[in-house]
């Protein structure tokens, strides 16, 4: 039998078409799923906000759809940030032919994995991943 996973999330700013209520079931799933506990912290920006994000963490000058931060603590806790840029999030689902909803839930996903140690190759290889094949399975089950 697994345990139950505990979430404690936070959610902040404007996720326009992704209820507060997704957002946290989207990380509790995950966490579930992973059998572990965390705290997050789920904030919505703006393009300019998220840019000088990416440009301080990651030295890229443009903004990006999802940033990720893992913060483990010293009694083996751990609490995530993630940072979703709703407008980003709408221009990649726009050009894929997919709901803005489902891409923003896939970006919650797609950061607690980061948050858990989980990472991808970047280029074509991304798609291929165990991550991201874990991802679009959480995906499934949430849209």
């Amino acid at each position: 039998m697994s345990r139950p996973a505990h979430a404690e999330v936070v959610v902040g700013g404007t996720a326009g078409k992704l209820p507060a209520r997704v957002v946290r079931e989207a990380v509790a799933r995950v966490l579930e799923g992973e059998r572990r506990d965390a705290a997050f912290v789920v904030t919505f920006l703006g393009p300019r906000r998220m840019r000088a994000l990416n440009a301080e963490y990651k030295d890229h000058d443009w903004p990006t759809d999802v940033i990720s931060f893992a913060l483990p603590l010293p009694d083996g806790s751990l609490t995530g940030d993630l940072y979703i840029c709703p407008s980003v999030a709408a221009r990649e689902a726009h050009s894929r032919g997919i709901r803005v909803r489902e891409e923003l839930v896939r970006l919650v996903v797609h950061g607690t994995l980061h948050v858990l140690g989980f990472d991808h190759p970047e280029g074509e290889e991304r798609t291929r991943s165990p991550m991201w094949q874990k991802q679009e399975h959480y995906v499934g089950l949430l849209t």
